[in-house]
């Protein structure tokens, strides 16, 4: 396990805490004065390769020789000229800081961290990290990489699960939710609606998806992976019978065939690695999902239970009645499906550049 200490003061400004991979949702964006959950699990820590916030840079200004070699191969509006590689963790597991006020900045429900770190080390007062709290935003702290360093306790990490144990665990994302929202006429409120956490997986899974078509229709398996992807596919794919083929592959299922193009298969939470699969199936794309929305995708729960109420058991959950549904189609994250898109060398390719192009067009008639 690690600590983060002060670059400064060496003023230790965080609890131990196990690095994961980042979740695909880390930098959306998600309806319009909803409270959204702290990001990271308790005693985590994720690194982000790539700067967050400001100062910006709108794309007329940057060189597309720099703009490549930072990773992005598409115009998009603006590119964050901050440090990369900040470390995002829970607010629950910050010490050692105080809040700089006068760095609020334009939020309107918290803190949406606009104008830069606004934690400073309370030994040295140097400003190490950007708490992050405001409406439609995850909640989380990130860590700035200039202004803090970590040391590994005791001189040793623990070493990670393997796929086989965290299947065991079956620790899986339910596609639906309830959201709550701030204060309306009479007061917070909740809604049920398809998960952020899918939303944004499936807008992250939907530009490699669209890579691995080759600009040719693919089909996905049926049942919910159908209703997450088919529909988006569809529309941007030419029409025609399906000349793709995409199934799920991964730890305990079977060995896909030599035939099979594209694999919708996990990604390690904690190491961020893809799941790779023996032959004959190496060469076909790998179309990582994070392991919660994968082990649903491969093992639903039609009628999953929600918290019993009334005079049963506070530990006994029920199925009756049936949980809400949302009541409209799936939408893909349109922001965690250009940040993918963009960073793809195939997006080079003038059939992908024009679907970037029409990404208000397909917006407007509910893909996104």
């Amino acid at each position: 396990m690690f600590v983060f200490v002060c670059a400064s003061c060496d003023t230790e400004l965080t609890v131990p805490l196990s690095q994961v991979s980042l979740p695909p949702h880390a930098r959306q964006s998600y309806g319009n004065g909803v409270q959204l959950p702290v990001l990271m699990e308790p005693g985590t820590f994720a690194v982000d390769p790539d700067p967050w916030g400001g100062p910006w840079r709108m794309w007329d200004e940057i060189d597309p020789g720099e703009a490549e070699a930072r990773g992005i191969y598409a115009p998009v509006y603006a590119l964050s000229d901050s440090a990369p590689g900040a470390s995002v963790i829970a607010p629950g597991d910050i010490r050692g800081t105080r809040l700089m006020p006068e760095k609020r900045g334009g939020a309107c429900c918290g803190l949406d961290g606009a104008d830069g770190p606004n934690l400073a080390c309370v030994t040295c007062g140097l400003p190490v990290a950007t708490r992050i709290d405001d409406c439609s935003l995850w909640q989380a702290v990130r860590l700035s990489s200039d202004a803090v360093y970590r040391f590994l306790l005791d001189g040793v990490d623990a070493a990670p699960l393997s796929w086989k144990e965290l299947t065991e665990k079956g620790e899986s994302t339910p596609p639906f939710e309830p959201i709550a929202t701030w204060g309306g006429r009479l007061g917070s409120s909740h809604y049920w609606s398809w998960s952020p956490q899918w939303e944004a997986a499936a807008g992250q899974a939907l530009a490699h998806l669209l890579v691995a078509s080759e600009g040719q229709p693919v089909k996905v398996p049926d049942g919910l992976t159908t209703d997450v992807f088919q529909r988006a596919l569809d529309a941007m794919l030419p029409a025609g019978p399906p000349k793709r083929r995409a199934v799920l592959a991964g730890p305990g299922r079977p060995a896909p065939d030599a035939a099979v193009d594209i694999l919708l298969v996990p990604v390690h939470p904690q190491t961020g690695q893809t799941w790779t699969p023996a032959s004959p199936a190496a060469s076909a794309y790998p179309v990582p999902l994070p392991l919660g929305v994968w082990l649903w995708l491969t093992s639903p729960q039609p009628n999953f239970p929600v918290p019993a109420s009334g005079g049963i058991p506070q530990d006994v959950l029920r199925d009756d009645p049936l949980p809400p549904r949302p009541n409209y189609l799936f939408r893909a994250d349109r922001g965690s499906f250009q940040h993918t898109l963009v960073r793809l060398p195939a997006v080079r390719s003038p059939w992908l550049r024009e679907i970037l192009a029409n990404l208000t067009q397909y917006t407007s008639t509910g893909l996104f």
